[in-house]
């Protein structure tokens, strides 16, 4: 059986991140994807996708994004229900995340592209012969 889902989008809102009674790590967050077509009116919708990552890697996403971050996301589909107060059965659908992945720098528009500064060497990994100025903030660990 596979269960695999693979998503790109960008958070609805901050993550909202909570540990258990047993000191667990959970956070949870809306992924806003859009729809590779769209509507009658030209206008490109979305689906709001509710997930879901347990332990260190949630503390991590929670620290590293906020709503409107671009992210990519890896994981599985999982189901559940529960009785709420009303005596109602709740259904609910969200993705397990497994892993993760920056999309966009910390400073970028908003706009999806990585912050690439321009040189005129034809190895894109050098800087001239100087050390590489990297902040602590602007490392994903």
């Amino acid at each position: 059986m596979i269960n695999r889902v693979v998503l790109t989008g960008r958070l609805t809102r901050d993550v909202d991140l909570r540990y258990t009674q047993g000191g667990a790590a959970v956070a949870t967050f809306n992924l806003a994807v859009d729809r590779r077509f769209t509507n009658q009116q030209g206008e490109r919708e979305a689906d709001f996708v509710s997930c879901v990552i347990w332990r260190k890697p949630a503390e991590n996403f929670a620290n590293f994004f906020h709503k409107g971050s671009l992210v990519g996301i890896e994981g599985r589909i999982q189901t559940r229900n529960y009785e709420n107060q009303q005596g109602q059965r709740v259904y609910v659908t969200e993705v397990i995340v497994e892993n993760f992945s920056f999309l966009e720098s910390k400073n970028s528009t908003g706009n999806g592209s990585y912050h690439r500064p321009q040189n005129n060497t034809s190895d894109p990994f050098a800087n001239n012969g100087k050390p590489i100025d990297i902040q602590d903030d602007q490392l994903p660990f």
